[in-house]
């Protein structure tokens, strides 16, 4: 078995759903071909090929799986337009898209087909129509909200999107046969107690162990000021979501393995987009068992894997923030990337009162950022290709051409940024790192990494990571922790005098008021 194979291999038996789509199995004893997530019995390895495509796999004789239905991967051939345009409503409507048939119609001039096409596509995969699916998301934020909040039944009704407390009642007892009020004295037991009088508390479980504490070290040394902030072993940050605005906080409680999420009532309506959300940004999906024991059979990562067991890699609340702020962490230490980003959330993000000192911005939105004008941004001290790159970025995301979300195909967004000016590998790969959950990014371009790794090149490098497939992402940070970078960036491990500069030079800017920016601009772009 080739290192190629072995990674994929690796993968099958994980059935991690982000491989879903990016690869296929033909299994030779059976003549058929499946999906990596496939709930069959995993075949033995020596009796797996692998494919790039559905198409491949046919050529090569093999059948379709009828349990996984190979057509319904995401993100391939023309097939699957029917199930990703399904999938797209129900994200649309998690996002609150969908609360009138403007939605819909939306949707079906993104994909140049008509609404009743739609509808027929909806139908189809999901097996309900469009109307349908709004009522079972809507019952299922209801169910969640009996279940685990204190909320009066009248919220609960329109909060999950009900026009009156009768259609909610009706709608409840004919889905699961009992009114909500009896519902919710069925699942007492399991309700949460309110935080205070304008916001819950739900859970998110995940699989332990969790390394929660370097999580939060990770988060707290990129935090955007005014917009996020770790403290009191908890993380602070506001929300927008569509047009609903609020905070959250977010604290560990071990003894349930889970995460507790205060939010306000404002974010109710979306609350399912936002619990993914958060799933992303913990890594709350993670299998680290799994992990651990691919990394852990090379001697190199052995060591370094059993002093973090549980780490995650962090993911990304929204995929525009993430990937301006590692632009302006390009090259710099990440406490002067974190000023520039102070500034750049200042000016362009909205205010929002929240009781949490430090909370007072909405992260900025990228059509706002794309009408910015040039200078707009080299006035906070950004220097110009970077300002560029972040104007390019936000065009192209305020568009819809460019997706930074969990789901999108890596190695085509990966491509796609780096035709920006300004982003190279390192970027992108850190960017499809967390923004797009891959867990097999390697930015092997990275300095830290190569000299953990003895000095190698780029390219020995990508060599020596092979055994760590399809894991490199957690490699990748495993790497970092051993080599002090979860609270610096590897420019500032492996350049501390430049960095150090970086910063004198930035502190400078803030504490003069209005200082030269022209001069400014000049020390900056020598570092």
């Amino acid at each position: 078995m080739t290192q190629d194979t072995a990674a994929l291999y690796n993968a099958l038996s994980s059935r991690d759903s982000r491989f879903d789509g990016v690869f296929y199995i033909g299994v030779t004893s059976t003549g058929i071909y499946c999906r990596p997530i496939c709930p069959a019995k995993t075949p033995k390895a020596a009796n797996c090929r692998f494919f790039d495509s559905a198409e491949a796999a046919e050529k090569a004789s093999f059948r379709p799986c009828l349990r996984c239905r190979p057509e319904l991967a995401p993100g391939n051939a023309p097939v699957d337009d029917a199930h990703r345009i399904a999938h797209l409503i129900a994200h649309r409507i998690d996002e609150g898209a969908l609360d009138d048939g403007a939605g819909l119609e939306r949707i079906a001039t993104d994909f140049g087909w008509s609404s009743r096409q739609i509808r027929r596509i909806v139908q189809k995969e999901l097996g309900v129509s469009p109307i349908e699916l709004v009522q079972t998301r809507r019952l299922l934020l209801a169910k969640q909200l009996l279940t685990e909040t204190a909320l009066p039944i009248i919220k609960v009704a329109y909060a999950s999107g009900f026009s009156s407390v009768r259609r909610f009642n009706d709608a409840f007892s004919g889905r699961y046969g009992i009114p909500p009020t009896h519902f919710r004295k069925a699942a007492d037991g399991a309700k949460s107690t309110p935080a205070s009088g304008g916001s819950f508390t739900l859970q998110l479980t995940y699989r332990p162990p969790f390394d929660w504490a370097g999580l939060l070290r990770f988060l707290s040394a990129r935090a955007l000021r005014h917009v996020e902030r770790v403290g009191d072993d908890a993380y602070f940050r506001t929300v927008q979501l569509g047009t609903h605005t609020g905070w959250i906080v977010v604290r560990h409680a071990p003894k349930k393995r889970a995460l507790l999420v205060e939010l306000t009532h404002t974010l109710t309506p979306v609350l399912p987009a936002l619990l993914g959300r958060l799933r992303n940004l913990f890594d709350l999906s993670a299998r680290p068992d799994v992990i651990a024991e691919q990394l852990m059979q090379d001697g190199l990562l052995a060591d370094i894997v059993a002093q973090h067991p549980g780490l995650r890699v962090p993911g990304a609340f929204d995929g525009f923030e993430l990937a301006t702020r590692a632009i302006l962490g390009q090259q710099i230490a990440v406490k002067g990337a974190t000023t520039l980003a102070g500034r750049f959330v200042e000016a362009f993000g909205e205010p929002i009162e929240t009781p949490h000192a430090g909370l007072a911005l909405l992260s900025p939105r990228p059509h706002r950022v794309a009408a910015a004008k040039f200078e707009d941004l080299t006035e906070l001290g950004i220097v110009q290709s970077r300002a560029r790159s972040i104007i390019a970025l936000a065009a192209e995301m305020a568009s819809g051409q460019l997706k930074l979300e969990a789901g999108v195909n890596p190695h085509e967004t990966i491509e796609r940024l780096m035709k920006i000016s300004g982003i190279g590998r390192w970027t992108a790969d850190y960017i499809a790192m967390r923004a797009l959950r891959w867990p097999d990014a390697f930015p092997k371009e990275d300095i830290a990494l190569r000299r953990k790794l003895g000095g190698v090149s780029a390219a020995r490098a990508e060599v020596l990571s092979q055994p760590w497939r399809p894991w490199r992402s957690y490699a990748t940070l495993h790497l970092w922790q051993s080599e002090g970078v979860g609270g610096i960036s590897p420019y500032e491990a492996m350049h501390p005098s430049k960095a150090k500069e970086t910063a004198g030079i930035l502190k400078y800017a803030g504490a003069a008021g209005q200082p030269d920016r022209l001069a400014l601009r000049r020390r900056l772009k020598k570092t």
